[in-house]
């Protein structure tokens, strides 16, 4: 069996945001199956790192600010803002879609694991997401 639901994440601050509480609210696990995560956007990403020191959130900004640069003069795609085809390549580089196992009415994750929404956006906006659990 297969189910989808589309869930809504509040606007965030650009940057690395841990959503794992947030996307759980919306969604109720069975005993066991497959979640998978994907975000409906082209400027934002999501991942799964480090849930408890929030300077790895700070971190991970700060290195991708400095890979993926805003205002490189070579960029065609620059009508909405100096920060929009920095945050298509970041988030093409974090990725769209997560998936967990689902054990016990709980996501599988490790002890220092959570979701990440990869915020790349300078004046960002709701984002919706679609969890499919498949048991």
């Amino acid at each position: 069996m297969t189910e989808h639901t589309e869930i809504q994440l509040s606007p965030k601050p650009r940057g690395f945001h841990i959503i794992t509480q947030e996307v759980l609210s919306q969604i109720n696990l069975p005993e066991k199956g497959i979640f998978h995560l994907f975000i409906k956007h082209t400027s934002a990403g999501i991942t799964i790192n480090e849930n408890a020191d929030p300077d790895v959130l700070v971190d991970f900004e700060s290195f991708f600010n400095k890979i993926v640069p805003e205002n490189m003069p070579f960029l065609k795609h620059t009508v909405e803002g100096p920060d929009d085809m920095p945050a298509h390549v970041k988030a093409s580089m974090v990725g769209f879609s997560i998936s967990i196992p689902i054990i016990g009415h709980h996501l599988a994750l490790g002890t220092w694991q959570g979701i990440y929404l990869c915020e790349f956006r300078n004046r960002a906006r709701q984002r919706s997401l679609i969890a499919t659990i498949t048991h």
